[in-house]
């Protein structure tokens, strides 16, 4: 004869078969069918070839390199959050929902490697490998994260000098300035400390990477209306930062929503006072708000 709590578990084992088949089968299909549409919106009209590979690791100072591993790593924090809430043990959901990330972008880099206005990139394949192994390793480690990626983005004069390439709309620079943009290592200090520490738990400390001066890819000679544009004149340069940060999932709340929103919203950088070191100039400065 069955008891009560013996129906009420085989209750929970249902709903976690439900879920677990819901988010496999929904993942299968939301994955097949975006990496239709973006064979059709993006590489449709675009010759194809056969597989090759294109050596693109010195552009941007690679920046976009780390917007890859970026990518990755938050895809992965969902695939993670995603896998555990359909009831996946805590190693099924770290490394299956923690490569959720390398797994769509390789899609994109076997588009690239057979379109002949491209080229798959290893330089792409190593940040993608970076970004899902951040997130993994954390996961299996300590089952949460203690360094984020983050990024932040404050405006550029770069984007109207060339807006078809870094954008024309705050949207568009948004994605496509990397000038603007800053790749955060935001490390919470607590979480290092022993558990009877007192030191605020919220308070991260973090590291930033950025470039200035592009208008192109690598040299900043382009081409416009049949012309060619120079603006060697604009020195490229790395930028450093250092500064401190706030870790938003750590913000004690009974609010469900509020959590899932400071979760959310995690992946950008807090504003607050920081160094910065430009590579070229050999030059320090502190910055009243670091973006």
């Amino acid at each position: 004869m069955f008891s009560f709590s013996q129906t009420l578990e085989a209750d929970s084992l249902a709903k976690v078969k439900k879920r677990k088949t819901f988010v496999l089968a929904g993942n299968a299909v939301g994955y097949g069918a975006s990496m239709y549409g973006l064979y059709n919106l993006w590489y449709k009209d675009y010759p194809l070839t056969k597989f090759h590979f294109h050596n693109d690791n010195a552009d941007w100072y690679q920046m976009d390199k780390v917007g890859h591993a970026y990518s990755c790593y938050y895809e992965g924090v969902v695939g993670i959050d995603m896998l555990k809430w359909a009831g996946f043990s805590h190693k099924t959901a770290s490394i299956l929902g923690g490569s959720y990330g390398f797994l769509i972008q390789t899609g994109v880099e076997v588009f690239d490697g057979f379109s002949e206005a491209w080229g798959a990139s290893t330089g792409d394949v190593v940040a993608n490998t970076l970004g899902a192994g951040l997130v993994i390793g954390q996961s299996l480690l300590w089952d949460e994260q203690r360094v984020w990626m983050k990024l932040s983005y404050q405006p550029t004069q770069y984007a109207s000098i060339r807006p078809e390439l870094l954008g024309n709309s705050d949207v568009e620079r948004l994605f496509k300035d990397y000038n603007g943009q800053t790749y955060w290592l935001s490390g919470n200090i607590k979480s290092f400390l022993k558990p009877e520490s007192k030191f605020p738990s919220w308070l991260n400390v973090s590291v930033g990477y950025g470039i200035d001066g592009f208008v192109s890819a690598d040299d900043n000679f382009f081409e416009r209306d049949g012309m060619t544009i120079d603006y060697t004149h604009v020195q490229q340069s790395r930028q450093f930062y250092l500064a401190p940060d706030i870790d938003l999932t750590r913000i004690k709340t009974d609010s469900k929503a509020l959590k899932n929103s400071l979760r959310l919203l995690n992946c950008i950088k807090f504003p607050l006072p920081g160094l910065a070191y430009n590579a070229n100039s050999r030059k320090l400065d502190f910055n009243f708000v670091q973006f």
